[in-house]
């Protein structure tokens, strides 16, 4: 599936319900610029590998590229180019003044050591050191990276270019820099937007049921937080299957049998699939995995009445199609899971600044933030009668090409 040109589709989409130059569309049409690099690793046996990574920088009319680096076998250029393009579009939709980015590399880390996977990681930094820089590209954790990763991004960076340059990577470990709250900042976000939105449907919390495909960093805390609101969890999911119970699970539980036999699993539960899980009969659907989850194959057999996506990508554009022919509402990825970059810009600006927030300050200043892009995307859905996908793109688009038409990034190729 092409996943960039999925993307593209979301893009042209939007442009019906605003008003854009012929310049900013041929500007947001494709990435300013990308790099593939050749990463050599010795591995521990002493043979050589050599491993293929991406960076790409999509846009960055409104400040430095921003995005994540993911380590996984299926990345491609096409997903890179399709998850830097939605960067662009995330950091607008939540204001930052930031352009979109996204790193990755054909690898399956679970496969590495320890050493080799440090070795790959700072291998990845010396080939991409002049492509990334805190006023020029920032990358993150994303898909199987965590905080260990950016550390020796960061020190690589900074062995480099012989600075202390902090706010080259975000995601990093508190004592490097990191920002309070950063590994529970997407989760955190989405469980805003989600209240938000339970609120808007009248949903009462004790009443209403989830499931969640996905039990990485942002599933498994979001679960944590659903449950302490109130709400049942009664499908949960990771890439090995799945379990349901309508009963409701506790994350303890879950996380104590993933520990001891190598998967989700509680006692009474149903084993399930991944496809199974998107078509539970839940309240709310969190698919928190990875893209193209629901299709249109499956589209017409979910059964939930609202949407959130967490994961980037998780829902394909003929299954929009559907779910808006159902009546089911869609929280886009590009809001929904907005506050790991939300945080990662925080984390930026307190190393940029040398001054550090408390997680509480971290959370409150997300809150104020993300919760007000919520309801004027929730308005301009409401008054262009449009998918909330459709009105965050191009709550976001007006604020992009607004900045490349001032800038006149194309005035030079004009004829006179």
């Amino acid at each position: 599936m092409d996943v960039f040109g999925n993307a593209m589709r979301q893009l042209e989409k939007a442009y019906q319900f605003i008003e854009v130059s012929d310049d900013a569309k041929a500007v947001l049409g494709q990435p300013k610029e990308l790099m593939e690099v050749a990463i050599p690793v010795r591995m521990d046996d002493g043979s050589l590998e050599v491993f293929t990574g991406y960076r790409v920088h999509y846009n960055d009319a409104r400040g430095p590229t921003k995005g994540g680096i993911r380590y996984h076998p299926d990345v491609s250029l096409s997903e890179v180019k399709a998850l830097a393009f939605w960067m662009t579009i995330k950091c607008a939709v939540t204001n930052l003044p930031y352009g979109g980015a996204k790193g990755g590399v054909i690898v399956d880390p679970r496969k590495l050591s320890h050493h080799e996977l440090e070795r790959l990681s700072r291998g990845y930094m010396r080939a991409m050191a002049d492509f990334v820089g805190p006023d020029k590209d920032i990358p993150a954790p994303d898909v199987y990276t965590n905080s260990q990763i950016m550390a020796w991004m960061a020190d690589e960076y900074a062995t480099i270019k012989r600075i202390h340059a902090p706010g080259v990577i975000t995601g990093k470990p508190v004592g490097l820099g990191g920002s309070h709250g950063r590994e529970t900042a997407t989760a955190k976000g989405a469980f805003y937007v989600l209240m938000e939105a339970a609120k808007d449907a009248k949903l009462d919390a004790h009443k209403t049921t989830v499931a969640i495909q996905g039990f990485g960093n942002a599933g498994k805390h979001l679960a944590e937080f659903v449950i302490e609101a109130g709400f049942k969890l009664v499908g949960v999911s990771d890439s090995k299957g799945g379990v349901y119970d309508p009963n409701g699970f506790d994350v303890k539980t879950l996380e104590r049998t993933k520990k001891e036999k190598g998967m989700l699993g509680a006692p009474g539960a149903k084993t399930i699939t991944n496809e199974e899980l998107l078509e539970l009969p839940v309240d709310i659907l969190i698919p928190a995995a990875l893209e193209n989850q629901i299709t249109k194959e499956n589209a017409e057999k979910v059964k939930a009445k609202i949407v959130l996506e967490v994961a980037n990508g998780p829902t394909t554009p003929e299954a929009d199609d559907i779910l808006k022919r159902r009546g089911i509402l869609v929280i886009p990825d590009v809001l929904a899971n907005s506050g790991g970059v939300t945080v990662s810009y925080f984390e930026w600006a307190q190393n940029q600044h040398g001054y550090y927030w408390s997680e509480e300050e971290v959370f409150e200043k997300l809150h104020r933030l993300i919760v007000p892009e919520y309801h004027a995307i929730m308005k301009l859905q409401h008054e262009k009668q449009c998918t909330m996908r459709e009105a965050a793109f191009a709550h976001a688009i007006r604020r992009i090409a607004a900045a490349i038409d001032a800038k006149g990034t194309s005035a030079q190729y004009r004829k006179k």
